[in-house]
């Protein structure tokens, strides 16, 4: 099975195991029979109800209108709400990441969500382009640069401690937020502390205004400081997943 590895520049690696084209195909048959249970429910909702007014056709094509949506959703919802896991995905163990190990944009999840009518309709084509990639990415997860990946594997993250002997037990992240970074911006952080040159300053400066937009935090007394404890904590919230 191929695996995907993301290395930082200095010290966390992770090792990605893309789901199977079978796992796959099994999460969504379950992520199906709970749209069945949900749309029958909804079927025995109706056919129980008695509309004796002269607008009833007209309530029962609203109220299945409403009631459709969810199911039409589905996968857009839980995605989005679960961390990348439907129900079914969570069955086998599965979520969507992006390439880089991160949480996927709303615009991520819009986009596999999208071209999902053709993954599935499709079936077949969708299939062979999951066989005919290493990461086993339907056209949804190319196009939104999305991978289903195995949890367990996300979650054997390899650290060395000695890099993190300032993190003691009593240690309090400052900045909850610094848990929502990605591998790849904490590696750019700390990428532009690390190397000295002359516009050292100025990048510090220019990064430090990116990432407060970013993570909506107010503007720190020291821009140096506080990417450093950006990666302080992230790297707490690193260790305490593993």
């Amino acid at each position: 099975m191929s695996e995907t590895s993301i290395i930082t520049s200095q010290y966390v690696e992770i090792e990605q195991t893309p789901a199977g084209v079978g796992e796959r195909i099994f999460a969504r048959i379950i992520d199906y029979i709970i749209m069945f249970v949900f749309l029958m429910g909804f079927y025995y909702f109706i056919s129980e109800v008695q509309l004796t007014d002269v607008a009833s056709n007209d309530i029962e094509l609203l109220i299945a209108f409403i009631w459709m949506l969810p199911a039409v959703f589905y996968s857009l919802i839980w995605e989005i709400f679960n961390r990348g896991r439907s129900p079914g995905k969570m069955a086998f163990g599965m979520r969507v990441v992006m390439r880089d190990g991160s949480t996927p944009t709303l615009g991520g999840y819009f986009l596999r969500w999208m071209l999902l009518l053709i993954d599935v309709y499709c079936s077949w084509a969708g299939i062979v382009v999951i066989l005919l990639n290493k990461n086993n990415q339907r056209l949804g997860d190319l196009a939104a640069g999305t991978v289903v990946i195995k949890e367990r594997d996300y979650k054997r993250i390899h650290v060395s401690l000695d890099e993190f002997d300032h993190l003691t037990r009593g240690y309090h992240p400052v900045y909850l937020q610094a848990e929502n970074l990605s591998l790849e911006q904490v590696s750019t952080i700390t990428e532009t502390l690390t190397r000295n040159d002359v516009n050292r300053t100025r990048r510090i400066a220019h990064l430090s205004i990116k990432v407060r937009e970013f993570l909506a935090i107010d503007p720190p007394s020291d821009d140096e400081i506080f990417l450093q404890t950006l990666i302080r904590d992230y790297q707490y919230f690193v260790l305490e997943e593993i």
